[in-house]
């Protein structure tokens, strides 16, 4: 549909305008270094319209191919004060996936900017790699500072700094205890039978098997140790 600036737009899901009237028009997509990307960021942050161009885009073509588009070189120069290598080498892709580059303006209205037609890398002339590469190891070895930062507690108490419920003994520490020894079950003392219902006991098990060693006849026949077989004298 036609908006009323004579542009058009449509609706995305029945919520959400995005104006389409740059839709076709060809767009180059460039991978540029971080402090360009920054100093355009800045730039483009201020609301003066009078601002000179970013940059200068320059084409170089064989005039004996100039059908020939991997013979076309480009290149880029920089426009103001930035720091850093001014001159920069647009190196193109000869794959391109179909893409467009959408838009969102600060008052949260999405327009379509137009179709990427080429996609560059940017990267410094080679009379510029020296100070690139200066340039790159300060960033470098900058993120590499790490800033200690110093909290009061307000609460000196520890209140804060208890342990939550459940890991208590979960650590290392509970790992390294050592383990209670297991309870020996009290034995319960044994009645002494007398000499007849032992001596009955001991015939009945010794028809069951000729051999029987001390302990196995102390627990067949539930007696305290040696002194209640002492009296007896059986013979098989």
């Amino acid at each position: 549909m036609e908006d009323d600036h004579g542009g058009s737009s449509s609706s995305i899901g029945g919520g959400v305008v995005v104006d389409t009237a740059k839709a076709d028009r060809s767009v180059w997509l460039m991978k540029c270094p971080l402090i360009i990307s920054n100093s355009w960021k800045s730039r483009a942050s201020t609301s003066d319209s009078h601002q000179p161009p970013l940059a200068k885009v320059v084409i170089s073509v064989d005039p004996l191919r100039p059908d020939d588009l991997s013979a076309v070189q480009f290149s880029m120069e920089m426009n103001g004060a930035e720091v850093g290598p001014r001159s920069y080498s647009l190196n193109m892709f000869k794959d391109v996936v179909p893409m467009s580059i959408f838009s969102e303006s600060t008052q949260g209205k999405l327009a379509v900017e137009g179709k990427v037609d080429h996609k560059f890398d940017m990267k410094p002339h080679n009379e510029n790699f020296e100070e690139y590469g200066r340039m790159c190891r300060e960033r470098t070895n900058k993120s590499m500072v790490k800033n200690r930062q110093i909290q009061v507690i307000d609460n000196d108490r520890g209140l804060h700094m208890r342990p939550m419920p459940g890991l208590v003994g979960n650590g290392a520490s509970a790992k390294d205890k050592k383990k209670t020894a297991p309870v020996k079950p009290v034995e319960m003392k044994r009645t002494r039978r007398n000499r007849g219902e032992l001596e009955d006991i001991m015939f009945k098990l010794f028809e069951r098997k000729p051999n029987w060693a001390l302990k196995q006849l102390v627990q067949e026949t539930e007696q305290p140790a040696v002194s209640s077989f002492s009296s007896l004298s059986i013979s098989h």
